[in-house]
């Protein structure tokens, strides 16, 4: 890779600056699934062309259309953040999205439903159960790069959590069960909020955390991508089916009336229906579940509420 812009400042989405590092692009690009060559020539092409205070989105912009160029299927799985960040504004796809990740590994899951606590009724964003766990998750989805999730918010769901645990452990079969609060983000946690959670045995999912088994992660080895995804569909036909409550790819794939519902022709039908497939199939299938996970049993060990 080319080494002249090491030192050069660039502007990330929450306005800080930091040293531009080749190495960080090129990572992203083979995470994403482009073979070394690939990576290395948009890296080296995306490197000549900086100047100083570029955004991290212009690169990132730039780095997406040149992958575009090479493979509509990379392009997709390099603009997943993205694409999970136009799934609102509501984000009850979120919620969904959420949802299906669980279903996929045998959770049964309800989406947005009331649940009596001890003291007060809860609106739940999602409630999986499985075997003997089962879990309250909160999701906080952000629409806005450089948005976190600070100390605030786990400590506000926690408390939550304990009244609505203290009810279930009245239900007749529950009082062995594995009772857990979860907060799932599409972006990060601030340090103070990581550490309260492990403290309080609260379960955190976010973009990159944890390190092994991240949102991210587990979408790539699930292979559930949502259409926001697909690069063969414009903004508008995106959000169209959105409104459709379509929100997953494989779902697409079985309804490819949707997609002459909104005016999309039969030859582009074709092509995105083809990246759907390839969305679908190419997942790593290296992300172990998020019960077998080993932070989950180290929380399970530590969970006061158990």
């Amino acid at each position: 890779m080319q080494n002249g812009q090491l030192s050069l400042e660039i502007t990330k989405a929450n306005g800080e600056k930091s040293v531009f590092d080749p190495k960080k692009l090129f990572n992203s690009l083979t995470r994403s699934g482009a073979d070394e060559t690939q990576a290395l020539e948009i890296a080296n092409t995306i490197t000549s062309e900086l100047y100083p205070g570029i955004s991290t989105k212009k690169i990132y912009r730039k780095a997406f259309a040149l992958l575009k160029e090479q493979s509509r299927f990379l392009a997709a799985r390099y603009n997943l953040k993205t694409a999970i960040m136009i799934l609102g504004p509501s984000g009850y796809p979120f919620e969904r999205f959420i949802g299906e990740l669980l279903k996929h590994q045998g959770f049964q899951v309800e989406v947005s439903k009331i649940v009596a606590g001890k003291c007060v009724n809860h609106e739940v964003d999602v409630i999986a159960e499985k075997d003997n766990h089962h879990f309250m998750i909160e999701c906080k989805y952000h629409n806005q790069p450089g948005t976190v999730c600070d100390v605030k918010i786990p400590l506000y769901i926690q408390s939550r959590f304990l009244d609505v645990a203290a009810q279930w452990k009245t239900l007749p079969g529950h009082e062995n069960k594995f009772h857990q609060g979860w907060v799932v983000t599409n972006t990060r946690f601030t340090l103070d909020a990581i550490q309260y959670a492990n403290c309080a045995a609260l379960k955190l999912l976010g973009w990159d955390y944890p390190a092994k088994g991240s949102l991210k992660d587990l979408i790539d080895s699930l292979g559930l991508y949502p259409i926001t995804t697909l690069t063969s569909l414009t903004l508008t036909e995106k959000k169209a089916l959105l409104e459709m409550q379509l929100v997953l790819c494989h779902e697409l794939r079985k309804n490819e009336k949707a997609l002459s519902q909104i005016g999309i022709k039969a030859t582009r039908i074709k092509t995105v229906l083809e990246e759907c497939l390839n969305l679908c199939q190419r997942a790593k299938q290296s992300t172990p579940s998020i019960h077998e996970r080993p932070e989950y049993h180290s929380a399970r060990s530590a969970n006061p509420q158990r």
